[in-house]
């Protein structure tokens, strides 16, 4: 199972990261490639704590949907909408310069994995108090299902 605790999946992310530009497409959803590099990024400050967002009740919520979200080896599904804080055509970060943003989004992924111990115990708004490994799944599966949505 990928994780961002391990060297090599970190490396993958961000190696991924790198390749997202102005021309990708997406697959699926409606956010431009330069709207899902702020989008993960708001998903790491609220993880960090320098975002909030509001908890979401929906299915997604309770112990048996956090397991299977972030444990069973299946692709995270399409359309599910994401909170409106990290939302960038709500109320997210907007995009400025590409190539800045993938360089904050790095940071703030380095940061994250860093501060794994520190976040642990934070609440995701979908999936409720995560544990540090459960953190650092959630934040490969999170920025693995939109890298693949830019086919990153």
């Amino acid at each position: 199972m990928k994780t961002l605790a391990d060297e090599r999946d970190l490396a993958e992310v961000a190696r991924r990261i790198g390749l997202v530009s102005p021309t990708s497409r997406r697959r699926w959803g409606k956010m431009t490639a330069a709207q899902m590099i702020c989008h993960l990024s708001d998903a790491y400050r609220v993880a960090l704590g320098e975002r909030h967002a509001e908890p979401v009740k929906n299915r997604y919520n309770g112990a048996p949907m956090k397991w299977a979200g972030l444990w069973l080896p299946f692709p995270w599904p399409h359309g599910v909408a994401t909170v409106p804080e990290c939302d960038a055509m709500l109320g997210g970060t907007p995009p400025a310069d590409l190539e800045e943003d993938k360089r904050d989004l790095l940071v703030l992924v380095n940061r994250f994995v860093v501060e794994r111990e520190v976040i642990a115990g934070r609440a995701h708004p979908f999936f409720g108090i995560l544990n540090a490994k459960e953190w650092m799944r959630w934040g490969y599966l999170h920025a693995d299902h939109h890298l693949r949505q830019f086919s990153a």
